[in-house]
């Protein structure tokens, strides 16, 4: 039992350090981690796509918490946007989360590769091509502003999408136990012309409602292995808290580099033992 208590605190640090180091979402790093633990190592015969989904959105609910409240300080998020798409994510969510319990192990094992696989590929395009906000004019009607230092930047939300857009980017998180940040941020760029610091910062307020929903939802279905939920709280809050540290302190787009990497073995690997 204490291998297990120590492993499950271990991979919640891990995931949460990634996370907040790379921006990459702790849920695409626990969940591979925890699935490799279950067939390997005694102790994790509780670890199913159901179970795995709705310990991710938990654990992300409270790193959400922490990240916010560092990023409201900064007066970087846009709540009235972050509220906007809410509309849509949260019961995407839930429908994610729901349509989960119908999924068997080896097709999540397949979708799931294919999802870190596509998420690693945005973000090498990310940092090799680059993704800057859309142009748009301050004289388009609905247009909104935010001043960042001494720059003033300007962006402009068009509803029917912003709600359709966050529906399927929280029915994926929901169904998969990932932030959906790595999709909805440069969507926040491409489409809406959104700052990145905006982007970012409103994205991680959007996660802890759609992890919170998500995880309500997986708590009404069962999902949720009580027992070692306390095993993997500190180790996301430590965890988060080191990797933000260490992101001030280091030049870290060589580890990004490797992360983005072993995203995609971690990929290959889950849709070779899903279809084996």
């Amino acid at each position: 039992m204490i291998l297990v208590i120590f492993i499950c605190f271990t991979v919640a640090m891990l995931a949460a350090f990634v996370g907040s180091l790379a921006g990459l979402g702790g849920g695409v790093v626990l969940i591979p981690l925890l699935f490799l633990a279950s067939g390997n190592i005694e102790g994790f015969e509780w670890v199913t796509p159901q179970t795995v989904v709705a310990m991710s959105l938990l654990v992300m609910f409270f790193t959400g918490i922490s990240s916010a409240l560092s990023f409201a300080k900064t007066k970087r998020i846009d709540y009235k946007a972050g509220g906007l798409f809410l509309i849509g994510s949260i019961p995407g969510s839930m429908c994610g989360a729901w349509f989960n319990q119908y999924v068997e192990a080896n097709t999540f094992y397949i979708y799931f590769g294919t999802l870190i696989i596509i998420i690693a590929a945005i973000l090498f395009y990310r940092q090799f091509k680059g993704i800057q906000p859309r142009k748009v004019d301050e004289s388009e009607r609905g247009s909104r502003q935010a001043k960042i230092g001494t720059e003033i930047y300007t962006y402009k939300i068009n509803i029917t999408p912003a709600i359709a857009i966050a529906f399927f980017v929280g029915m994926l998180s929901g169904f998969f136990g990932i932030g959906g940040g790595a999709i909805m941020v440069p969507v926040m760029l491409l489409i809406f012309g959104f700052p990145a610091h905006i982007a970012t910062a409103t994205s991680m307020f959007m996660i802890i409602f759609v992890s919170l929903f998500g995880s309500i939802t997986h708590v009404a279905l069962g999902n949720i292995e009580w027992a070692y939920v306390l095993f993997f709280i500190p180790g996301a809050w430590i965890g988060g808290k080191l990797g933000a540290f260490t992101n001030q302190k280091i030049s870290s787009s060589l580890l990004e580099l490797f992360l983005r990497i072993l995203l995609i073995i971690m990929g290959i690997r889950m849709i070779l033992q899903g279809i084996g």
